[in-house]
C-alpha cells in the first residue's frame, strides 16, 4: 500500500496535495516550519525539519513511506540533497515535482549571479530603491549593502530585521501583475534582486520590471543532485500507480 511523503511548501506541492487526497492516497505533506501560519492541505501535515538526511531515513523507516516526492523550492537545496541521501539509504523511491526556469524575454534587463553571496556584491555601489524578493532568509546577507532603501515582501510580519532602511509589504501570493506594477510604482522600485525561482505565482514582478524598464538582478539556482523529475502532478501521478 502506498504511503507517500510531499515535502512541500509550493504551489505545486499544494496542487498534488488537492489531487492526492482527492484520489484517497495515504500521503503527509511537510513543511519546513519557516512560516508562522502555514497553508492548509487536505492532507495530514507535519511542520519542521527532520535532523538532516539522517533523521529523514530515520523518519521515512518508522513512518513505513512508500514513496517521497520532492516538491520544495527550487532553492532549497539542503532538503532537496537530504532527501536524497536518505531515500539512497532507505531504498525509497524518489521523484521531484519541479517547475521550469524563468527565462529572459524581449524587453527584460536581467543580469545573471550565481548565489547570495554574488549577488549582495553586486549590490556595491551609489544607494538605490532595491525589491529585495529572496525571502526572509537571506536578509542577514544583504546587511552588507546597507546604503540601498530596501522593499521586503514577506509573508510573515518581522520580529527585527537586519536591514537598516526598508520597507515592509506582509503578503502571500501568487500576486498579480497588476498588484505588482502598483507595488513597484508606489516604491519607486530601481532594481528588483530575485531567485530564479520559476512558476507562476511570483513572476508578476518580473513582468512589472519589464515594462517599467527596470532592471533584475536575477540569482541562478543551485546545482542539485541526480534525481528522476517531473514537471507536473499528472506525470506524478502516474509514476506512483504505475511504478
Amino acid at each position: 500500500m502506498t504511503n507517500l511523503l510531499i515535502l512541500g511548501g509550493t504551489t505545486e506541492a499544494n496542487a498534488l496535495a488537492k489531487a492526492v487526497a482527492q484520489l484517497g492516497i495515504p500521503a503527509t505533506y511537510s513543511y519546513a516550519g519557516r512560516v508562522e501560519n502555514p497553508r492548509p492541505q487536505p492532507l495530514p501535515m507535519r511542520v519542521g525539519g527532520f535532523g538532516g538526511a539522517a533523521g529523514l531515513a530515520r523518519y521515512l523507516s518508522d513512518s513505513a513511506v512508500t514513496h517521497v516526492i520532492d516538491a520544495t523550492h527550487p532553492f532549497a537545496a539542503q532538503m532537496s540533497g537530504n532527501a536524497v541521501a536518505a531515500c539512497a539509504e532507505t531504498g525509497v523511491p524518489l521523484a521531484a515535482l519541479t517547475r521550469p526556469e524563468w527565462a529572459a524575454q524581449d524587453g527584460d534587463r536581467w543580469q545573471h549571479v550565481p548565489d547570495i553571496a554574488a549577488a549582495v556584491a553586486a549590490l556595491s555601489g551609489p544607494a538605490q530603491r532595491v525589491f529585495l524578493a529572496v525571502g526572509r532568509m537571506h536578509l542577514e546577507d544583504f546587511a552588507a549593502q546597507p546604503q540601498h532603501r530596501y522593499l521586503l515582501r514577506l509573508v510573515d510580519e518581522p520580529d527585527m530585521l537586519p536591514l537598516p532602511n526598508c520597507d515592509v509589504v506582509v503578503s502571500r501570493g501568487p500576486f498579480t501583475f497588476e498588484e505588482d506594477l502598483a507595488l513597484t510604482i508606489r516604491h519607486e522600485t530601481q532594481l528588483v534582486v530575485s531567485k530564479n525561482a520559476g512558476g507562476t505565482g511570483a513572476r508578476a514582478k518580473l513582468d512589472a520590471a519589464r515594462v517599467q524598464g527596470v532592471p533584475v538582478l536575477m540569482i541562478d539556482r543551485p546545482t542539485l543532485p541526480k534525481r528522476v523529475e517531473f514537471s507536473g502532478v499528472t506525470q506524478v501521478l502516474d509514476w506512483l500507480t504505475h511504478p
